[in-house]
C-alpha cells in the first residue's frame, strides 16, 4: 500500500517518458532488484536525501540518451537499468554517500542486476 508520497511519486510519472512499466494499472517488476531499486529511490527521496523531481529529470535524461543513440550496438531496452543509472547519478550529486560507498554500490549493483 502506497503512502501519500509514494502515490504522488508514482502518479507524477504517469503519461510521461519516465513512466514505469505497468500491467493492468499496477507497477510491473520482472525481477526482485527492480522492486528494490524502485523502493530505494522512493525511500531516499521521502527521507529528504534528494528531490523526487531531480531524480525524474535524471531518469528522463537517461532514457533520452538511449533513444537518441545509434541503433548499431545499442543495448537492449530495460527501463529499470535506466532507473538504476538515474538513481546512481542522483545519489552522486546529492552527496548522500561517500565515493567509496558509491563504488561499492555500483559494483554490487551490477551483479545484483545481472545475476
Amino acid at each position: 500500500m502506497f503512502t501519500r508520497f509514494e502515490e504522488y511519486a508514482a502518479s507524477s510519472m504517469l503519461g510521461h517518458p519516465d513512466s514505469p512499466p505497468r500491467l493492468q494499472g499496477k507497477l510491473l517488476f520482472g525481477k526482485a532488484w527492480e522492486r528494490e531499486v524502485f523502493g530505494l529511490a522512493l525511500s531516499l527521496s521521502k527521507a529528504g536525501c534528494f528531490e523526487w523531481e531531480e531524480f525524474r529529470q535524471n531518469l528522463i535524461e537517461s532514457i533520452a540518451e538511449w533513444e537518441n543513440a545509434p541503433c548499431d550496438g545499442q543495448p537492449h531496452w530495460d527501463y529499470y537499468e535506466h532507473f538504476f543509472d538515474a538513481l546512481m547519478k542522483t545519489i552522486k550529486v546529492s552527496g548522500v554517500l561517500s565515493s567509496a560507498e558509491i563504488a561499492a554500490l555500483e559494483s554490487g549493483g551490477r551483479g545484483m542486476r545481472h545475476g
